[in-house]
């Protein structure tokens, strides 16, 4: 059974991906930063219908919290075949609002959390190191191609610094029997923008997607789940938007 680390998987796109990743039959590990709840209902939601996770408290911004998090990965459910780089945050506000504070905080989780998770990750997979290859899928956003002027242009720019190392990794490990690709989600129903700002604002700017919509977080996890499977075994530097046409 392969083992799926999903980060920030206590809500939203990652909890919806880990429910969607057990059912393919994934043992899955629950990555959280600090709400352990909300964490241990999707673990109990996955097992109460047959399948396999655990908890892990870990803030993947801290690059030593990190090897912590694959180091106990493998002692309680083995090697970790499939990564999804999901942990993310914005906060809403125009140029004037972004502060040092503010773009460290989302570039530490944004970006630096993803190229330490990776980079665990590669250790596990690559043939270099005795692994059997694997899949390392990252979460982008639409926002990388327009830039959301006036909203988070902070955020933006770290999912365009996420597209651009989707490219470069999958070019670097594709040798080494790893695949990396990402999705890059519209405007979804999660709590990512109550926690930025603004609750209402898919509703606010669903008249601007050619499907008049937003997404569910389940749309984006069976895009990341196509992507972690076989039935996309040659796809490698592959950005897939799952935005509703933006």
């Amino acid at each position: 059974m392969k083992v799926m680390l999903i980060t920030g998987a206590s809500r939203g796109i990652g909890a919806a991906t880990a429910i969607a990743a057990a059912n393919k039959g994934y043992t899955v590990c629950v990555n959280y930063r600090t709400d352990s709840t909300s964490a241990s209902m999707v673990v109990e939601q996955i097992q109460q219908s047959g399948g396999k996770a655990v908890a892990i408290k870990a803030d993947v911004s801290i690059e030593a919290e990190v090897a912590h998090l694959f180091s106990q990965i493998q002692a309680t459910i083995g090697k970790v075949d499939v990564l999804v780089n999901n942990a993310g945050i914005l906060q809403t506000g125009n140029i004037e609002t972004i502060d040092s504070d503010r773009l460290r905080k989302v570039f530490e989780l944004n970006v630096f959390g993803a190229f330490y998770c990776a980079k665990e990750a590669v250790k596990c997979m690559s043939a270099r190191y005795g692994g059997a290859g694997g899949s390392i899928i990252n979460v982008s956003s639409v926002a990388a191609k327009l830039g959301s002027a006036g909203e988070y242009i902070d955020y933006a720019a770290s999912k365009g610094a996420i597209d651009t190392m989707t490219i470069g990794l999958a070019t670097e490990v594709a040798e080494q029997g790893i695949r990396v690709n990402a999705v890059r989600p519209g405007v979804i129903y999660t709590d990512i923008h109550a926690s930025g700002g603004e609750p209402g604002r898919v509703d606010r700017v669903r008249h601007s997607v050619p499907m008049k919509r937003g997404g569910e977080p389940v749309e984006i996890a069976n895009a990341i789940v196509w992507l972690a499977s076989d039935e996309a075994s040659y796809c490698t530097g592959t950005i897939v938007d799952v935005s509703g046409g933006r």
